[in-house]
């Protein structure tokens, strides 16, 4: 399923979509029509369409939009990309009018498997909007997934730890839930796991590691995954905090869509 503005989308508008790469999105995971954290992805819309676009966007549009994808029962994966079919290349300060994209996929089911990540030195532009602009993202993951990894971690020059490429990583001490203080997306999930546990956001580096007694890996579309490997580091595939986040998480009332 493929709608922009409530209406099949069309050759043209993908095509502009494809060949500029300029826009924004969140995905939600829909579970019988109801959204966790439904606010906090409209709020996302918003305030990256005001610093893309210098527009405002109606959320209760998006939301009509948005229903038009939800099967009647299940649960599925809808996307929303704001884009500007009329985007020019040569003068992107025009694109003004953005327009509402919404697909739909099916939703895996949850808890997934762990996952091994490689550690590659990389911030994305613009860490706070979740843009279309998964290039550079995706080229991280292929080349971890060419050495055997299943996923790329992001971390600056120095070793801070910052985020997967798409989505956000927790850590446990053996005391304290950690969530890296540094320039990342800050994740629905992320953030309503940080209003239903306790934590601290510190700096995690590289070579604090080996102290570190679990990692997660967190986004809308995987609830709360387990990260077993960093690099060289083994991390156990479960934990009882692991545990506890995802029935904190999955205890999270959706809202309706």
């Amino acid at each position: 399923m493929a709608e922009l503005n409530g209406k099949p989308v069309g050759v043209e508008a993908l095509q502009s979509l494809a060949l500029t790469n300029y826009g924004h999105f969140t995905s939600m995971r829909v579970e019988d029509g109801r959204v966790r954290g439904l606010s906090l992805h409209m709020e996302r819309l918003q305030r990256d369409c005001e610093t893309l676009f210098g527009a405002e966007l109606d959320p209760e549009r998006v939301r009509d939009l948005a229903r038009r994808a939800v099967p009647s029962n299940g649960a599925a994966v809808v996307r929303v990309t704001v884009f500007d079919p009329d985007l020019d290349l040569g003068h992107p300060g025009s694109a003004d009018a953005p327009r509402v994209l919404v697909t739909s996929r099916p939703a895996a089911g949850l808890p997934l498997p762990p996952i091994r990540v490689r550690s590659r030195t990389y911030t994305r532009d613009l860490p706070g909007v979740k843009s279309v602009g998964l290039f550079s993202s995706l080229h991280h993951r292929r080349t971890a997934q060419l050495d055997g990894f299943d996923d790329a971690l992001f971390v600056d020059g120095r070793g801070a730890i910052s985020e997967g490429g798409t989505w956000n990583i927790g850590f446990f001490d053996g005391d304290q839930v950690i969530w890296p203080e540094s320039d990342c997306l800050p994740g629905v999930t992320m953030r309503l796991l940080q209003h239903s546990h306790a934590h601290v956001t510190r700096p995690v580096n590289l070579a604090d590691l080996p102290r570190m007694r679990a990692a997660f890996a967190t986004n809308a579309a995987v609830g709360v995954r387990a990260v077993s490997g960093i690099d060289t580091i083994v991390l156990p595939e479960t934990h009882p905090v692991i545990d506890a986040l995802r029935k904190e998480y999955l205890k999270v009332p959706g809202e309706l869509l």
